[in-house]
């Protein structure tokens, strides 16, 4: 909640890829996600050039992709975890490869960074994640933020 209230104005969204190139889902999670970026700038300049009032509010701001082949930190992963149902969800088994629960996810990557599953993005502002592939929760996730209306 309180991210929302402290966003920065003209501040982009951060959505992040945890990515693993050898993974064919993977690769494929990120080309979209690169289509999905360019066509939000370009739809920001049309915009700015055109004005036409009232936007259709299904289209997503600028966002900035973050692409990592990391696993995600302790930190993090409990964000994700919690941004994907928390413990009753069966999340830390979808994240963690074998993860009974939040502390067992923690200490499974810990010991073996191969655990994580791969592909993941996390719209850190949203407080979403999707695992996996699945391309029209990843493309609800990239619209769910409204855009911008130049007040704070």
């Amino acid at each position: 909640m309180f991210r929302k209230l402290f966003k920065e104005a003209g501040a982009k969204d951060v959505v992040t890829l945890f990515h693993k190139p050898s993974v064919p889902a993977s690769a494929r999670v990120l080309t979209l996600l690169k289509q999905a970026n360019a066509s939000s700038v370009a739809h920001a300049t049309e915009d700015q050039a055109s004005h036409h009032g009232m936007q259709n509010k299904a289209e997503r701001t600028e966002f900035e992709l973050d692409v990592t082949e990391a696993p995600p930190t302790s930190d993090q992963l409990r964000s994700i975890l919690e941004y994907l149902g928390g413990q009753g969800s069966g999340a830390p088994g979808r994240v963690i490869r074998g993860a009974r629960d939040e502390s067992d996810a923690i200490r499974k990557l810990k010991e073996n960074a191969d655990s994580f599953q791969r592909p993941l993005v996390v719209d850190w502002h949203q407080g979403k994640a999707v695992i996996g592939e699945n391309q029209s929760e990843i493309l609800a996730l990239l619209k769910s933020i409204p855009k911008e209306t130049g007040s704070v």
